[in-house]
């Protein structure tokens, strides 16, 4: 009978050492009894990759795939009593790792068996053995390094072994506990350094490439909604008067107080004002500020006039930081004013109605001359034919008496309007101011 050791690995390059240490207790002295503490000395018969290392190793497999290696036991044992035929009891005890280049794959495989020959050549590399469950009973106990056996097995199963068997007097005992401290070493593989590169480099740069492209999204989410705008179909002929929000939003600096002229607001229905506005937008004369498109966004309507580097009249006349303007000035102002409404009321296509005459609506170019702004109330109709405005907008204490009564706004209303404008800059008050007692003065 041939004792042997047979480890089989299923997967390409796993590297897999058998420490080896075994002792078998038998009858008749004690002949039949070894210990193995290392190979290195040893006789044994080897097949397959098998081989014993310069340390003394038993090692069954290499890096090569569905690899196998067999190690024999160099003489015979028997196994059966001649006498009466009696199979002897028999124990083992050993020792023995693995070491894989993929510690996350499994695969390596390890048997202990008894065999009458020594010729494995049509054996896999990941065949099983295994036989009926007639006679013999088997029981497999298992432990870690230096942890005593258990003594419920962890396998247990009857099985025959009469045909393989040899009918001479068997080893019959128990094997002797082992000494660990007479162990070789546990060789260490060698570490692949591309495969862990790969392993924590290919992780971390995935991930970091979903990070980016959630980045991205989200980017470009926050961006459609922070500049979404409302576009209709009939805005498409207005197209080169209308401005981008994401434009309006850069030039002035995300919307800052110091960027803005004014905020106001308007009257008829969203379409018709803009048509106007864009009627507006042809508008040129020297003394108007040049009205140049509009942006529309959610409930929201921008108007886009000509950079006035001096900003409005009213930070002139009121403004602590400002310097007094001359009389010569403010009667240039006056009569530049003047100039523009005419042109708005006689001169133009159709009759222009400004609505909201006053200083603050009056902006200054870079030499102070004066320029008239702001159309956001503005209405226009054809000459010689009668306003149909019927609601009451503008500032108060610029409204005509005849606007508040009848509602409807005309060139003589502008004009009043004009005429409080006038004596505002000749006199630097406003038209309604509050005094100390808290009642308001009317100029």
């Amino acid at each position: 009978m041939k004792k042997l050791c047979n480890l089989s690995t299923v997967f390409l390059r796993t590297l897999v050492c058998l420490l080896f240490h075994l002792k078998l207790a038998a009858s008749s002295g004690g002949n039949d009894s070894f210990t193995f503490n290392g190979f290195g000395r040893l006789n044994l018969t080897f097949d397959g990759v098998a081989n014993v290392t310069s340390d003394g190793l038993l090692m069954l497999t290499n890096m090569s795939t569905q690899a196998k290696g067999h190690a024999f036991y160099p003489t015979p044992l028997r196994f059966r009593n001649l006498t009466n035929g009696t199979i002897f009891s028999f124990s083992t005890t050993f020792v023995f790792g693995f070491i894989s280049a993929y510690t996350n794959h499994s695969g390596n495989g390890m048997a202990f068996f008894v065999s009458p020959t020594e010729d494995f050549s049509a054996a896999l590399g990941s065949q099983f053995w295994a036989s009926s469950t007639k006679a013999t009973t088997l029981n497999v106990t298992m432990a870690p390094i230096p942890m005593a056996k258990p003594h419920k097995p962890l396998l247990s199963a009857t099985i025959d072994l009469s045909s393989v068997l040899l009918s001479d007097p068997m080893m019959n005992g128990v094997a002797e506990p082992l000494d660990y401290s007479l162990l070789p070493s546990l060789p260490r593989a060698k570490s692949n350094g591309k495969s862990k590169v790969l392993d924590i480099v290919l992780p971390l740069a995935s991930t970091g490439l979903a990070v980016i492209i959630a980045g991205i999204i989200v980017f470009m989410v926050r961006w459609r909604i922070k500049y979404a705008e409302v576009l209709e179909d009939w805005e498409l002929e207005y197209g080169p008067h209308r401005f981008s929000y994401r434009d309006l939003f850069i030039a002035t600096k995300g919307f800052k107080d110091k960027e803005l002229l004014g905020i106001g607001g308007f009257g008829k229905g969203m379409r018709e004002f803009i048509a106007e506005i864009v009627s507006i937008g042809r508008l040129r004369h020297r003394n108007l500020v040049q009205l140049l498109g509009y942006c529309r966004r959610k409930g929201e309507l921008l108007l886009v006039y000509d950079y006035m580097p001096n900003g409005s009249l009213d930070k002139f006349l009121y403004g602590q930081d400002k310097p007094t303007l001359d009389w010569a000035t403010r009667f240039r102002i006056i009569k530049g004013v003047a100039s523009g409404l005419l042109y708005l009321h006689e001169d133009w296509e159709q009759v222009v109605i400004h609505r909201d005459i006053k200083a603050s609506n009056v902006l200054l170019d870079h030499e102070l001359k004066g320029r008239l702004g702001d159309f956001g109330l503005a209405r226009l109709y054809d000459h010689g034919t009668d306003p149909h405005t019927t609601h009451i907008v503008g500032t108060m204490g610029y409204l005509a008496p005849e606007l508040v009564r009848t509602g409807k706004a005309t060139t003589i209303t502008d004009v009043f309007a004009f005429g409080i404008f006038l004596l505002e800059v000749a006199c630097g008050r406003r038209p309604v101011d509050s005094i100390a007692s808290g009642e308001e003065l009317t100029l």
